[in-house]
């Protein structure tokens, strides 16, 4: 399971896109600054994924309790997590089939989710405008299903050999 969350707002960013050589294509990009903090988690082996459209210590323990629910019977799970204060918050309440890793500070790159997540901003969420908060909830929400649509994507994205080998 991969590191709950991520900001897409919209100020986005721009990617790369197929063009004739020597031209420069023209790109819309958002200079408004609102944001909505996305709360996600990955199984690689499972090819599943789960998200919420917030993120503090309630949307933790949200998060933590539908984990839970689709643990595997007689599995354990270990969730990924930085620093951020609604994941190490003291009233979180940690169901018996998980464990959270807490992962170094600045170390995104052993975090499978956090390159998904970078899939989904280049993919689905680049080059857009969105209106209002509520707008950039729904195309976040339809880059997510759009994801879990395709079989194998979580997999292929998120698969750590090294992380399918680890048992706790």
């Amino acid at each position: 399971m991969g590191r709950p969350h991520a900001r897409v707002g919209q100020k986005g960013t721009l990617t790369r896109r197929w063009a004739l050589r020597g031209s420069r294509p023209r790109a819309i990009r958002d200079h408004r600054f609102k944001s909505a903090y996305l709360f996600g988690a990955v199984c690689p082996d499972r090819d599943l994924g789960v998200v919420l459209s917030r993120a503090s210590s309630e949307a933790m323990d949200i998060m933590l309790a539908e984990l839970s629910q689709s643990v595997a019977p007689g599995a354990h799970a270990a969730v990924l997590i930085d620093g951020a204060g609604y994941h190490i918050a003291g009233d979180l309440t940690i169901p018996d089939n998980i464990t959270l890793v807490r992962l170094p500070p600045y170390s995104p790159e052993l975090n499978a989710i956090e390159k998904l997540w970078q899939f989904m901003r280049d993919s689905f969420l680049s080059h857009r405008l969105c209106d209002a908060l509520d707008h950039i909830i729904d195309v976040c929400c339809d880059a997510w299903n759009r994801i879990l649509a395709e079989p194998g994507r979580i997999r292929s994205t998120c698969g750590y050999q090294w992380a399918s080998q680890v048992r706790i």
